[in-house]
Order: structure tokens, then C-alpha cells, then sequence
């Protein structure tokens, strides 16, 4: 089956805390009935819309691909491993905190077993947004429980100011939070596991309060930080077209900001994700071309080759993959990426 860059339609999930208004990523998403919170946009329930898997679901169609499609590093990968959403909170998200890989095979795995590495890059913020990242030093596992039945709990986290541009990470065992005024893509492992630890007292559309996971939260909370977490790259400065935002084990995930045509070239070792932030123009490859808009996730198959975004208006993209550290730092390095720069970026 012949590569071809393929687009992929989002899921749209309702959130208590989320939006009625998703524009200008989604412009028909506006005066909803109910609030969308999420747009996952690449659920292994999105349908594929264009290239020769069209009208396949995307976690069908990943069982289906050949080594061409995947990428040769990525033959022996039976479910499709990034899952990239846009977060639409109108109000605070729940203060929660997600486990590693190793604590969810042991003790979760009918929910799929995977921990959750995820990094935010904020599309928008208005003044004061903010999010909670990590508790203050010196937090104990006795004051953080005192303070979640006291309703004092935020008072014992790092705060971080939102801007336009600014890329967060967050380790398995951060406690973390997401406050309203921001529009944030989220690239993380394929895990929707999440340990709630509090909720403002809201209730779900039948009166009942939405459930806590407290003794969870609690076994895999960091209170030591031994993990890098937090602020990873501030809003690039203006004219910076390409930067590397973040890249562990599980992703890597690099901004490129664009006027002109830019020459592209895919990795034979694994697929690519193409989401779109901002501007309009065109996919081209080969002799064919698709137009791209805000709001969409693009898969670019491994062996796809040489492509070009040809932008109509000033484009900026996030590019996400499933990194081979050792090749990431060669890559990085052959263009001029400094070694401290690239240490910087890798978890």
C-alpha cells in the first residue's frame, strides 16, 4: 500500500469542567449544548478521513499497517502508542496524578496496564491562567492528605503561570492540575488512567460526586520529586521556526513555525503526527497535495519520504513521534542543536 500523509478525525468527549466554545481550532464547535472538555485526536476510535485507510478506525487500521506505515523500530508494537488531545477547561480540571508504566502493570491491568508521561504546550492563555505542577518541597504524604479533607490542597503546589507557547511536562507521580483560561495540546503515552484526589465538590448529571482515588493517588505520589517535572520551554521568542519541546522514552515532540515552504523528510524508523495550531495550506508528496487547516492531526507514514508544507498563512505545527533517543541526539546535533540543549529537552 502506497504512503500517503492521512488525516484523522478527532472524537469529541463532554467534560464537566469543559468548553461551549472550541473555536479557533474547531470554528463549528461553538454555543454547544453540553461542554466538550477533550478532542482526542488520535483515539484508536478516530476515524482515518483521507488516504487509502479512509473510513477505517485508527486502532484497526494500526493492526493493519505494514512495516512501511509504522516504521521498522515499531514492527512489534501491537496498539497504537501516542494518544495527542486538545483540553478545552472552562473551569479547573480535577487535581489528580497518574502512575508509571510499572506500578499500572502491576495493579492495572484491566485498564490496559500502561502508566501515563505526558507533556502540555498551551495554544492560548489568557492573563493569570495557570497550572498546578508538582507539591512544594518538603510536602509530606501526612500535610497532603490533611489537606485534601481540609479542602486546602492547592495551597501545597507549585504554580505556574500560562503563556501562549510554554510546554509543560509531567512524570508518572506528579500531582498536577489544569486551571480554566487555557487551551493546551496534550501529547502523552496511549493511557486515559487517572487518579483523582480532589474535586472541588462537584457532581456528575445525576447529583453524585464524581469518584476519588485517594489510596491510589497516594501509593504513587512523588513526595521526594526525584523526577523532572514542570515548566520544560518557555514561549519561544518570535521568528524561532523549529525547537524541540520535549522527549522521554514514550514521545518527543518538536514546534516548527513556518511563512515559507518547508522541505520535509520522514523516518524510516517511525510514523509521525502532524497537528496543526495554527495557519492553512497544504501537504504535498510526490505529485499530490491535501490541504491542511487548524485542528487537524496528520499520520506521515514512515517510509513516506520526501513532503513539503507549503503554507498559505503563517503555520505553526507540533510534530510528534516515538523517539529512539540515541538517533534523536545524532539528529539534533547534525542541526546544530547544542549538546546542553538537547540533555535539557530529554527526561
Amino acid at each position: 500500500m502506497k504512503p500517503a500523509p492521512s488525516r484523522i478525525d478527532p472524537v469529541f468527549l463532554h467534560r464537566i469542567w469543559g468548553s461551549d466554545n472550541l473555536a479557533p481550532l474547531f470554528p463549528a464547535k461553538t454555543n454547544l449544548a453540553e461542554p466538550i472538555g477533550e478532542a482526542w485526536m488520535t483515539s484508536v476510535d478516530c476515524r482515518i478521513a483521507s488516504g487509502p485507510y479512509q473510513g477505517h478506525l485508527l486502532g484497526a487500521a494500526w493492526r493493519e499497517m505494514p512495516l512501511g506505515w509504522r516504521g521498522s523500530s515499531l514492527v512489534n508494537t501491537p496498539e497504537f502508542p501516542l494518544l495527542v488531545k486538545f483540553l478545552f477547561p472552562a473551569d479547573k480540571l480535577s487535581i489528580q496524578v497518574h502512575p508509571d508504566s510499572a506500578y499500572a502493570y502491576a495493579n492495572e491491568r484491566a485498564a490496559g496496564g500502561r502508566g501515563k508521561t505526558e507533556m502540555w504546550h498551551a495554544c492560548s492563555a489568557e492573563p493569570g491562567a495557570q497550572v498546578l505542577i508538582g507539591l512544594k518541597p518538603g510536602v509530606t504524604r501526612e500535610q497532603f492528605r490533611a489537606a485534601i479533607e481540609t479542602h486546602k490542597v492547592e495551597e501545597l503546589f507549585e504554580a505556574h503561570r500560562v503563556r501562549k507557547g510554554d510546554t509543560f511536562f509531567i512524570a508518572p507521580g506528579t500531582p498536577h492540575a489544569v486551571g480554566s483560561g487555557v487551551v493546551l495540546c496534550e501529547v502523552q503515552e496511549y493511557c486515559d488512567l487517572t487518579y483523582r484526589v480532589y474535586d472541588y465538590g462537584r457532581t456528575d448529571s445525576h447529583g453524585n460526586p464524581r469518584e476519588l482515588h485517594i489510596e491510589k493517588a497516594m501509593a504513587v505520589t512523588d513526595f521526594d520529586k526525584t523526577r523532572r517535572t514542570g515548566r520544560v520551554a518557555a514561549a519561544p521568542p518570535s521568528g524561532e521556526n523549529s525547537r524541540l519541546l520535549a522527549a522521554c522514552y514514550f514521545f518527543a515532540t518538536e514546534r516548527q513555525e513556518f511563512q515559507a515552504r518547508v522541505e520535509l523528510e520522514s523516518n524510516p524508523y517511525r510514523f509521525e503526527l502532524l497537528v496543526v495550531l495554527s495557519g492553512s495550506g497544504s501537504i504535498e508528496w510526490q505529485d499530490q497535495k491535501s490541504l491542511y487547516i487548524p485542528g487537524e492531526c496528520w499520520f506521515i507514514p514512515a517510509t513516506l519520504g520526501h513532503y513539503a508544507l507549503s503554507p498559505n498563512t503563517e503555520t505553526v505545527v507540533l510534530r510528534a513521534t516515538v523517539p529512539n533517543l540515541a538517533l534523536l541526539r545524532t539528529r539534533l546535533k547534525d542541526r546544530g542543536v547544542s549538546a546542553e540543549e538537547v540533555e535539557k529537552a530529554l527526561f
